[in-house]
């Protein structure tokens, strides 16, 4: 069985990022890493850009710094030692090959199936609650009306204006666009509209229970599987990241074996 995690709080997640930190530059000095004195003196000087004037990094310094630039100096130089660290041992090794990303990509096909879908607007005319016979002729009414100006737009821009005026539904407020749906997650009214129109054209009312539609066909894309040139810049730098991070953990997990922490 297992037991509820407790959730981790802000601090816990700086505590622990301090520590981790003081871990890897424990190790740097473990391996006597150095820092050359002019890249120390660069970084110093990247690092005072930051501030707007020389009175705000004066500021700065007394406040924060106790008044020691040589204190932003031993700083600047631990946080240069971190980085020797996890570049060696993180970064360089996270770096994922064009021959490892297209092993990845035909492992797992599945995870590039595109499924049927399409891209449209709509207009919609939406029924009060239970209403009468005379609120539905009076909603069918408002539909023709809305379709006759619905047929006269020639464009996406037109069509959008349009259904941000009229249309009573929620994709109103952004020219009634819809984006890319999945086939599968459209009424099957919608879809069977969407089916016999060409990219541009406009759809006649679409009855959905009490409610009426009218779309505007953007795009229909097939199923299909992504190529490899589709997908492999993205495809790098997703299995990239997840690289980075367990190699992160697997140092941090490490470091921890060999060392004795105390939170005082």
């Amino acid at each position: 069985m297992d037991f509820p995690k407790r959730k981790r709080l802000p601090w816990q997640g700086a505590l622990q990022m301090i520590i981790f930190e003081e871990l890897v530059y424990q190790e740097a000095q473990r391996r006597r890493l150095t820092v050359p004195p002019q890249q120390v003196a660069q970084a110093e000087a990247e690092f005072k850009k930051q501030f707007g004037s020389a009175d705000e990094y004066r500021q700065y310094l007394k406040v924060e710094m106790g008044g020691s630039d040589r204190t932003v100096r031993e700083k600047i130089k631990r946080s240069l030692l971190i980085e020797q660290v996890l570049k060696a041992d993180v970064e360089i090794k996270s770096v994922v090959t064009l021959a490892e990303a297209r092993a990845f990509y035909e492992k797992n096909p599945a995870r590039f199936e595109l499924p049927e879908s399409f891209s449209f607007q709509s207009i919609s005319v939406l029924p009060p609650q239970n209403p009468n016979d005379a609120q539905k002729k009076e909603g069918w009414k408002h539909a023709n009306e809305a379709l006759k100006e619905a047929k006269t737009t020639n464009s996406y821009q037109e069509f959008g204006l349009l259904a941000e005026k009229i249309s009573e539904d929620d994709f109103r407020v952004n020219m009634g666009d819809h984006r890319s749906v999945e086939k599968d997650k459209l009424p099957p009214q919608v879809v069977k509209a969407l089916l016999v129109l060409k990219s541009g054209q406009v759809s006649d009312l679409i009855s959905i229970e009490q409610a009426y539609t009218i779309v505007r066909l953007n795009a229909h894309s097939p199923a299909k599987r992504q190529s490899f040139e589709e997908v492999k810049t993205e495809l790098r730098s997703e299995l990239q990241k997840t690289k980075y991070e367990q190699l992160r953990t697997n140092l941090g997990k490490k470091l921890r074996a060999n060392a004795k922490v105390e939170i005082l």
